[in-house]
């Protein structure tokens, strides 16, 4: 599934090549991706509409539309976004294609292609005053550790009281919103703390170890890109991979020694109902 910094990765592609121009037309394939309303509904909002911004929080991406609407995109499992030019080959399960007008410097058109296998994925057009009744799952999003205000404190007050272990946390939207599976055993890997760790018994020099863990993994992942798995569909907006895969510590390296500390090995687990990998001898 993209995490935080995939998504991210997606949002600067639409921000370099979709905002500031008008959706002409709307294609919605399987009724599946705009479950949450209609496609009827996906195509009102957008026909006609001009794209005003590209944001995200947490794993969705947000964009700002002169209608006074925004349009929500997550991809969830096996998402994609991708830039085409109009009448390219499209790929096998592209449900939503937005017809895009020239930009204001630019006479080339373009087509933007929501293609996903799994059909977990959604694309929604709300009203964002609405909020808290048509999009409550992103109304109750914890903290953005890119976006919001994020502090070693902030990690305090969250795990404060909180029972369960600190993975657990970590993967709840709830409470930091955008970190998943990879991202996690990484950071944790990094802030040398076990998956299995009660939060509110963190030290104040491990939870500012953890925070400098979150900030600069995941700034390091946007910066190369996201990760691409071979298990897995993403890429970015111009259709190429990431690379962070290549910088993984722990992540997918069960059973071989520790790139970090070259004495213990990746031990695998399950952690929070997910495959977790740990180095048995630096994460403590």
């Amino acid at each position: 599934m993209p995490e935080l910094p995939e998504v991210e990765t997606v949002r600067r592609g639409l921000q370099q090549n979709v905002v500031g121009r008008t959706v002409k037309r709307v294609e919605v394939g399987r009724e599946r991706t705009v479950r949450r309303t209609s496609r009827e509904a996906l195509i009102d909002g957008l026909t006609g509409v001009k794209i005003l911004s590209a944001n995200r929080r947490g794993k969705y991406l947000l964009c700002d539309l002169d209608s006074g609407q925004k349009l929500m995109m997550h991809l969830r499992m096996s998402g994609r976004l991708i830039i085409a030019k109009p009448g390219s080959q499209r790929p096998p399960h592209t449900h939503v294609v937005l017809h895009l007008a020239s930009a204001a410097n630019s006479n080339v058109e373009s087509e933007l292609w929501f293609v996903d296998p799994r059909t977990f994925g959604e694309v929604v057009v709300f009203d964002p005053d609405l909020l808290k009744t048509q999009m409550p799952d992103l109304a109750n999003l914890g903290v953005d550790p890119l976006n919001d205000e994020f502090t070693p404190e902030t990690l305090r007050e969250l795990f404060k009281n909180r029972r369960g272990n600190l993975k657990a946390l970590l993967l709840n939207q709830h409470f930091v919103a955008g970190i998943g599976n990879i991202y996690a055993d990484e950071i944790l890997h990094l802030a040398k703390l076990r998956p299995d760790r009660l939060p509110s018994r963190l030290t104040n020099v491990a939870l500012t170890r953890l925070h400098g863990a979150i900030i600069e993994v995941l700034n390091k992942a946007v910066n190369a890109g996201g990760s691409t798995l071979k298990d897995t569909q993403y890429v970015d907006l111009d259709g190429q991979t990431g690379s962070f895969q290549d910088e993984h510590r722990v992540y997918g390296r069960g059973g071989l020694a520790c790139l970090s500390c070259g004495k213990g090995r990746i031990l695998m687990t399950v952690v929070a109902g997910r495959t977790t990998c740990y180095c048995s001898a630096c994460q403590h």
